[in-house]
């Protein structure tokens, strides 16, 4: 400690010498410049005031007349202002000056402060003077008198007083950097004195924090800088721990992140062996993650194509893309990417590989049902176009002659027609619907009269079956929804109970009003439409909102229906942001109930 007050108290005293030295340099230049400029004003006030003061009209014509007239008044200028002054011509040529003869003086066209008055309009030098042993400032402006005068008036002053104010300034600053100097290396002495002491406690407890012990603290009391520095090395701990508490805080964030990721991801360091494995690889392989961690990707039981990609994106390094079934816990199709770790970029410094695991179960499900559903249309499609043809080629081929079976085949022809038409329209319909190509248009709607009018249309058709068709709604019963889209889901499912209700049967519409408030208000609305019906079985429940699912083909064929109906229904009732689900038994009939908003936000 003893060499470091020595070093501490050298340190202290270059400091402050090097910054009164820094400090006297810069206020002489001030001074010294602040004088100059103040000197230069004044005399440029004084060229002014002779020029506007002085009888130009006695200058004579003659050279000679010139330097006599200017030279007596520079002269006397000269004693007035304590300066020496010249009369330069425009050329350089002088013609008056209060020192010299001006036949003796060289021409000072080229002097810098003429130069500089010429290109500036005033001009300032200092130069040494060999008459005088002593430096001088001269300060020159132009003059135009004309025809008297054209030329420069030029003021100089010695500087002596200003380079002796500047001497005594250092004297000065010396005399009191000597006395600074003793007095810091007794402050510096002492300061050092009473540094030693406490740092040695403070290096003890830094040492401390850095294994990591926070809970150590600087135990001083001074409240001086050595203080503050005990009072930092604390906050420090204390920071420091806010600080792993944050680094948990991640770590948990990011280990969220993983669990609720949708793709399974498995990460595989350099050796093969399993150091991270997320909550979805965990369902999609149906191995817990306390079996898969810390152990060789070899020795978990899987799929020979998944170890083997694994494998080969460990030995090459590179990202690698394949799809591999795996049967276990049950049959999924997997897109597997095994991507390279490298850290910070370095080839060398290979960290192991990730390996993600995307389902594409639910994917292929769909692009097969898209497939199944260009499948039904050409089929659909195909069986009243060969109708229709095959009856034609009978007519054609003499049939016609035949008024009987002409009008037979005709009416067939006619049907089926039909039947493609309306199978065309639901398509197109369907299409519309689920690519959202025309939005609803919500405006509010009366529902007991607009049930009510809805189900008069089919009345007609109920009573060619002696179907009893009957309708419930409360009166001032009201509801945000398309009319249009609303009234196409009641017709179809009202459509759908009279075709599927034998002679005689009862077709019901219901609706009510649901998630009653305290005043009164209503928040959803149900329709219930039920029939007595043949019934759906259990089996063919979950899928009859599919496009072309029939639940008895022939059945449906025979009543017209294109197997389209209630998968427009499930999209129209999904556009409302409703529901709908049903309920049915064998011979004693259907209830499809479907629930809407009242308010839908636009």
């Amino acid at each position: 400690m003893k060499k470091f007050k020595v070093r501490l108290t050298i340190i202290f005293i270059v400091l402050i010498g090097l910054s009164m030295t820094i400090s006297g340099l810069y206020m002489a230049q001030m001074f010294q410049k602040t004088h100059i400029t103040a000197l230069e004003e004044n005399m440029t006030r004084e060229i002014n005031i002779i020029n506007d003061t002085l009888s130009w009209d006695q200058v004579g014509t003659r050279e000679e007349d010139e330097m006599q007239f200017l030279s007596n008044e520079a002269s006397l200028l000269s004693k007035s202002s304590g300066a020496r002054v010249t009369f330069i011509r425009q050329d350089g040529k002088v013609l008056g000056d209060s020192d010299h003869t001006p036949n003796t003086m060289d021409n000072h066209l080229n002097r810098l402060e003429i130069v500089k008055a010429k290109e500036k309009g005033l001009g300032s030098e200092i130069r040494y003077s060999n008459t005088l042993h002593e430096n001088m400032l001269y300060v020159a402006v132009p003059i135009s008198n004309t025809p008297h005068f054209e030329g420069y008036i030029r003021l100089a002053m010695s500087i002596s007083k200003v380079e002796h104010s500047i001497r005594s300034l250092w004297f000065v600053l010396t005399m009191g950097l000597l006395v600074l100097f003793v007095i810091a290396g007794i402050i510096s002495y002492r300061i050092a004195h009473n540094l030693t002491r406490p740092l040695e406690k403070i290096t003890r407890v830094a040492n401390q924090i850095s294994h990591m012990n926070y809970r150590s603290r600087v135990d001083i009391k001074n409240k001086d800088e050595i203080g503050q520095l005990g009072i930092a090395i604390n906050t420090m701990a204390d920071s420091l721990q806010v600080q792993m508490n944050q680094i948990h805080e991640n770590e948990n964030r990011l280990k969220n992140v993983l669990e609720h990721m949708i793709n399974g991801i498995i990460m595989v360091d350099p050796s093969g062996r399993i150091v991270l494995v997320n909550k979805m690889a965990e369902n999609i392989l149906g191995i817990e993650t306390k079996h898969l961690l810390s152990r060789q990707f070899s020795d978990v039981k899987q799929q020979y194509e998944m170890i083997k990609l694994i494998k080969e994106g460990l030995d090459k390094k590179e990202l690698l893309r394949d799809e591999v079934t795996i049967y276990f816990p049950e049959e999924r199709l997997l897109e597997v990417n095994v991507v390279p770790m490298f850290w910070e970029e370095e080839e060398e410094d290979f960290g192991g590989i990730l390996v993600l695991m995307q389902d594409l179960s639910a994917i292929r499900r769909l692009e097969r049902m898209r497939s199944e559903f260009v499948a039904n249309v050409s089929h659909e499609l195909k069986t009243p176009i060969a109708a229709v043809k095959g009856f034609a080629e009978t007519l054609l081929s003499g049939a016609v002659s035949d008024p009987n079976t002409a009008n037979s085949f005709l009416q067939i022809i006619y049907d089926e027609s039909e039947r493609l038409n309306r199978l065309i329209g639901d398509i197109l319909e369907l299409s519309k619907i689920e690519s959202k190509r025309v939005p609803l248009q919500f405006s509010p709607v009366e529902l007991h009269s607009f049930v009510g009018s809805t189900v008069d249309v089919l009345r007609t058709e109920a009573g060619k079956k002696q179907i009893d068709l009957q309708v419930s709604v409360p009166e001032q019963l009201y509801a945000e929804a398309d009319e249009d889209r609303l009234r196409q889901i009641i017709l179809n499912l009202v459509s759908n109970g009279i075709n599927y209700t034998p002679d005689g049967g009862l077709v019901k519409v219901i609706l009510e009003p649901m998630d009653m408030t305290d005043d009164g208000d209503y928040e959803k609305i149900r329709l219930i439409i039920s029939d007595t019906g043949i019934g759906i079985p259990k089996a063919d429940l979950p899928r009859i909102f599919e496009r072309f699912y029939r639940v008895d083909k022939a059945r449906s064929r025979s009543s017209g229906g294109t197997g389209l109906g209630l998968s427009i229904v499930k999209h129209l009732v999904d556009s409302h942001e409703g529901t709908i689900r049903v309920e049915s038994e064998i011979g004693v009939g259907t209830r499809f109930i479907i629930e809407i908003p009242v308010v839908h936000e636009q």
